[in-house]
């Protein structure tokens, strides 16, 4: 086995770090997530590679919350492309877990496959190295195994490291990871440790057969029992590793200016308004219906799989205390 020792980690990362941008988890005052490590401040930030899941998902690394795709330049009647954006900056997201993995396959799923790529989220998915931590305990709001989520295996994660307590196992999956491997291969030593065991989840929730029993319950009253506490603020979809809504935007001076696109919420009343005025989702019952169909129907229909992927952060995050797991139950009781 391939051993990083524990001791050895920031001089890992530091040497990642020149030749790519490396994202760790972290905590940053009262936030924590996915921070570039040449802004990390060793006496203010903490490395949160022993914590579970930190409270923002690496998304923001393939998905910028605010990301500018072109510029142009009025000419005459037209409009001419000055600059396109797309970042193909070699990138490492260090320390995911399996969860936010699997969220990042939805993302290949959504913007890579069905005839279209997206150029901006291919060029950064591209030059994006994984590395996974590999999860053995899980913590009392994570779910990610009855979601499909193997916990100590992300399938395609270009590295798995497995926390032994004192090293690191590092486990090279693909010609990408085994690249990288190479830039800190004198770290690395050779000799064999324990594995730890996956211990039992604390939360579980039976998914099969939630998808297709949705497709009867559309104007099933659940939704008015499921959505009375929901305050559509949004929060959960921002917090979500798979949830991808964005809005495109254009800022002007003159005769040029640039289109950028930027995180949007299918909770929001203004996402779904149309040009006219007229919404199809109003109400905050149909907004909070329409979520819990994406990710418990509409995408399982179209990729196979769910887009929850089980991580738990929008149990925790929500202010009005409500679950998905909770709902997944419900609508199996119906």
């Amino acid at each position: 086995m391939q051993i990083l020792n524990k001791n050895k980690l920031k001089a890992a990362l530091n040497k990642l770090a020149e030749t790519a941008d490396v994202f760790v988890p972290a905590a940053r005052g009262e936030n924590s997530g996915f921070y570039s490590w040449k802004t990390f401040d060793q006496e203010k930030d903490e490395l949160m590679l022993e914590a579970l899941n930190v409270y923002l998902p690496p998304k923001n690394v393939l998905f910028p919350q605010t990301e500018r795709m072109y510029s142009f330049q009025e000419e005459g009647s037209g409009v001419v492309i000055k600059e396109s954006f797309e970042d193909s900056s070699p990138t490492v997201i260090f320390g995911a877990r399996a969860c936010d993995v699997a969220a990042i396959d939805c993302f290949d799923d959504v913007f890579l496959t069905r005839g279209y790529e997206d150029t901006f989220y291919k060029s950064r998915r591209d030059n994006t190295t994984i590395i996974a931590n590999a999860c053995y305990q899980p913590g009392p709001n994570c779910f990610c195994a009855s979601m499909g989520v193997n916990p100590t295996d992300p399938a395609t994660a270009d590295i798995i490291i497995r926390d032994t307590g004192e090293d690191y196992v590092w486990e090279a999956r693909t010609e990408k990871g085994t690249a990288l491997t190479q830039k800190i291969a004198d770290l690395l030593e050779n000799k064999e440790v324990k594995i730890p065991e996956l211990q039992a989840f604390s939360k579980n929730v039976e998914y099969d057969g939630v998808a297709a029993k949705l497709k009867g319950m559309f104007e099933h009253p659940i939704w008015d029992k499921l959505s009375e506490a929901c305050q559509t603020c949004g929060i959960c979809t921002y917090v979500c590793p798979s949830c991808y809504c964005f809005d495109i935007q254009v800022k002007s001076f003159g005769e040029e200016g640039y289109r950028f696109r930027c995180y949007d919420s299918c909770m929001y009343r203004e996402y779904s308004q149309m040009a006219g005025g007229h919404n199809p989702r109003e109400d905050a019952k149909e907004r909070f219906r329409n979520r819990f169909l994406h990710k418990l129907e509409f995408f399982q229909e179209r990729y196979g799989k769910p887009l929850c992927v089980g991580c738990g952060r929008c149990i925790v995050a929500c202010p009005a205390g409500i679950s998905i797991t909770e709902i997944i139950k419900e609508i199996k009781e119906a």
